[in-house]
């Protein structure tokens, strides 16, 4: 079971793993919807705005009313988890703990981590307890980073202009680290401002002088942060997550009118720049773990803005708002497994809170309970909880509502996303019995690109059969020119075929054509033309890959191929799967799961089987395959110039 992240150390390194990249989407079609300007014209934005917090929601520190009737166990395990960091000696952030990036290509952070987690925890065991036994080691904190020159991630320092490396007190980047800081420093400030003042005027003064400075205003005066998309582009993740972090920080400090709303309009025009570029389906080629920081924190910056103007700024009627909710659970094969195509990983807790609220904003009850069952499942609200300040703020006042509403896993019988090109479907809906796959079409040059235009995902009884293995540990080389010899971005560790001894490339000239789509009550069948994902080398005039789930009964991939010539390198079917696999007999290969066993018949006539087996020694990939990969290649004894072939999945019997 995947247990939803607690520890906001980790928490963090996970984000910072899982989203800190720099890559704009390539999509070919960008779409002036602007459905969030347009909401704010129509409602006045600087009419509906409201003064003051009290937006927010939050019980304050003096409302010790509130903090007495949190759960008992929640609140000692805040005060718990606080005590460790009574005597924590704040550390200097050293110019070669920047260096490292630059002189490794290690992404790890620990060192900014460590420190952020130590705010959270002392913040909330304060409110929690309330006898100010941990106030000063919360100024302790504010001053650390009041004094710290930057508090960002040092793999984003490449757009300052000094470059990578170490980072340029006059030119300050706002970046994913800086707005999540930016985010819990503002919640310290409007929590403890009072008792700040009670010991020094000049600590609350400081405090947000140095968020003024070093966030919200070269945020403001600034048009090209990347992410904002509001030079070009379609933002990635990035836009949303860095944005839900500054519209916070804005609402809780900017004290003008004036400035509060031109600070809220520019971050609804960088917003828009990020839904122009979504597809109408809502699909996220990102994958549902990114949802996360994309879908998600759309939803939680139009809630903020729905609590900013009194309930005026609703948008959630929109088709496109609610298609990209509905992505989330569609998607969903037995939480914790997700289809994860791209970067994404396998398993994902999602946000139990964020699901349950976006699917109650929307009206659609199957999204609410699936919140609700995800909460159940990582045993959210039993314990502490997990991420930002703002976060656990709001989640502590839902605990009752999402763990006594209904809840039931979301499990589609089948899905489509027609402009992102993924679909699939299981045996039978309401059930993880039997077998799910999915697959994509789409161009290799989307956000988190895998070259795997065509590959598939099947699982039986809700555990994995054939499989994405996902990503290794970020790295500088992940996301530089040599992406793409990484193995795991490439297409012949998907399950494709490598034609002519040519695998896929990567770019948007590369995507497939003709994807088709279509379920009936007995049948579920994808296919795509994937020959436009290779380039000139494979001879490859077409090529139509098929999947055909025959409910209850069995799954095919089909190949019908048509090339300009037989060249004398290999022509194979790669499989990558977390079984174990043997020969049963020529024809007969069986995949022994979890729990499960499959076999897959193919032609011995023209097929000669190797498998390989890969030992799995990254932590990020041990996390999902611990006992290693097997990668099939089916290689085709005598390719001609056209055919056809399957491979048939059915249970043993």
């Amino acid at each position: 079971m995947f247990i939803f992240m607690k520890n906001s150390i980790f928490f963090s390194m996970f984000l910072a793993f899982m989203f800190s990249t720099h890559i704009i989407m390539a999509q070919p079609e960008i779409k002036e919807r602007n459905i969030l300007m347009n909401e704010a014209e129509t409602l006045h934005l600087a009419d509906a705005l409201a003064r003051g917090n009290a937006w927010s929601g939050i019980s304050g520190y003096n409302d010790r009313t509130f903090w007495a009737s949190i759960p008992a166990d929640i609140g000692r395990s805040y005060i718990e988890q606080a005590e460790k960091y009574l005597d924590y000696n704040w550390p200097v952030v050293k110019a070669t703990d920047y260096l490292e990036f630059v002189r490794s290509g290690d992404r790890r952070q620990q060192v900014y981590a460590a420190c952020n987690n130590a705010l959270i925890s002392l913040v909330m065991g304060e409110l929690a307890e309330g006898k100010g036994r941990f106030i000063d080691q919360i100024i302790n904190a504010v001053w650390y980073y009041s004094e710290q020159t930057w508090w960002g991630w040092s793999a984003h320092l490449s757009p300052q202009k000094a470059g990578s490396g170490l980072p340029d007190v006059n030119d300050p980047i706002v970046d994913l680290g800086v707005g999540e800081v930016a985010s819990n420093l503002s919640w310290t400030l409007y929590l403890f401002k009072d008792e700040f003042d009670k010991v020094h005027p000049l600590i609350a003064k400081r405090l947000k002088q140095e968020i003024t400075e070093k966030v919200l205003h070269p945020y403001f005066i600034r048009d090209d942060f990347w992410y904002m998309g509001l030079t070009g582009g379609r933002p990635n993740n990035w836009n949303p997550w860095v944005n839900y972090n500054m519209l916070t920080s804005y609402l809780l400090l900017e004290d003008d009118p004036q400035r509060k709303t031109a600070a809220v309009r520019k971050i609804l025009r960088s917003l828009d720049k990020f839904l122009n570029g979504y597809p109408d389906d809502g699909g996220c080629d990102e994958g549902p773990s990114y949802w996360g920081a994309a879908g998600a924190y759309l939803y939680e910056c139009l809630e903020i803005m729905g609590n900013a103007t009194n309930g005026a700024f609703d948008v959630y009627d929109h088709p496109l708002i609610k298609n990209i909710g509905q992505y989330f659970y569609q998607v969903n094969i037995h939480a914790p497994y997700f289809i994860n195509f791209a970067d994404a990983d396998p398993q994902t807790g999602g946000e139990p809170s964020v699901v349950y609220r976006y699917g109650k904003a929307i009206n659609d009850t199957v999204m609410q309970k699936f919140g609700a069952y995800l909460a159940d499942l990582n045993q959210w609200g039993v314990k502490s909880m997990g991420g930002k300040i703002g976060t656990q703020l709001r989640n502590l006042k839902l605990i009752d509502e999402i763990r006594n509403a209904e809840k039931e896993e979301a499990l589609v019988a089948d899905f489509r996303f027609p402009d992102t090109e993924i679909a699939g479907g299981r045996d039978r809906k309401g059930s993880v019995s039997g077998f799910f796959f999915g697959a994509k079409g789409g161009f290799n040059a989307e956000s988190h690109n895998h070259n795997d235009i065509g590959s598939c995902l099947l699982y039986f009884d809700g555990k994995p059969c054939l499989v994405d293995a996902g990503r290794e540990t970020y790295v500088a080389k992940t996301f530089s020119s040599r992406r793409y010899e990484i193995w795991t971005m490439q297409s012949g560790y998907h399950n494709l075929p490598v034609i002519n001894g040519v695998e896929q490339k990567d770019g948007a000239v590369f995507k497939a054509k003709n994807t088709s789509f279509k379920a009936t009550a007995g049948t579920v069948v994808f296919s795509t033309d994937i020959a436009g994902a290779y380039p000139d080398e494979a001879k490859v005039e077409s090529w139509v890959r098929s999947y055909t789930l025959k409910r209850g009964k069995s799954f095919t991939i089909s190949d019908k191929y048509q090339l300009k010539e037989v060249c004398d390198k290999a022509t194979s079917s790669n499989l990558l799967t977390y079984c174990n696999v043997s020969i049963v007999k020529p024809g007969i290969l069986k995949f022994e799961g979890d729990g499960f066993n499959l076999n897959m018949s193919y032609d011995a006539k023209i097929f000669k089987p190797e498998i390989e087996f890969i030992d799995i020694t990254d932590r990020q990939l041990k996390r999902y395959w611990p006992n290693g990969l097997t990668r099939i290649r089916m290689i085709l004894s005598q390719p001609k110039l056209a055919g056809n072939y399957s491979f048939t999945f059915t249970k043993t019997k």
